[in-house]
């Protein structure tokens, strides 16, 4: 072994800690900006009308926001492999039963491989109960703008317009994002 060979192999473990430490605090700044207040970034903001968001259900069938004129919409745009996402769907589930005719919850996914991820998910999942939708094509979902990070929840109200958007999961705060919107007139 030689003298040469020593400090490179040093610099090469210092330069991979590097990169590995400042992924992490870049993955940890995305998600506590989510978590506490960044979620507008790139997306549309609060009273900008979305009704024009499609997005298909298991059968095929095509939606829109539109379609839920009179109620309160809660989106949240998830997949099958995201952590925080995994996290946040039994609230979501339990939220998505409850709605009526005051509001609705519309999970909507975005694997890559469409129903082929999202079927056996919830196959292997019976307990969640959810009813998952897919993005109508590449430009679904796009009058909420870029959506960077996943989870990201969106309140829409009773005329189809936005009212609040976030990224992240923090436990209850789509039940009290909802019942604030449910409350107005």
């Amino acid at each position: 072994m030689s003298d040469a060979y020593v400090p490179e192999s040093r610099w090469r473990t210092l330069a991979a800690a590097v990169l590995v430490g400042g992924g992490l605090l870049l993955a940890g700044g995305v998600a506590v900006r989510g978590l506490f207040g960044g979620g507008q970034e790139g997306g549309v903001s609060a009273g900008v009308d979305v009704s024009r968001v499609a997005f298909r259900d298991a059968e095929g069938n095509r939606h829109t926001l539109a379609d839920y004129q009179g109620k309160v919409v809660l989106v949240d745009v998830w997949a099958t492999w995201c952590p925080p996402c995994r996290k946040s769907l039994p609230e979501v589930a339990e939220l998505q039963k409850a709605g009526g005719d005051r509001f609705v919850v519309l999970p909507i996914s975005v694997d890559r491989d469409g129903w082929n991820d999202v079927k056996p998910f919830l196959a292997q999942n019976p307990r969640l109960g959810l009813t998952a939708y897919l993005p109508d094509g590449e430009r679904g979902l796009e009058p909420f703008g870029e959506i960077s990070g996943i989870p990201t929840t969106l309140i829409v109200d009773r005329k189809g317009r936005l009212v609040q958007r976030w990224a992240g999961y923090a436990e209850g705060r789509a039940r009290r994002a909802l019942d604030e919107a449910l409350k107005a007139r």
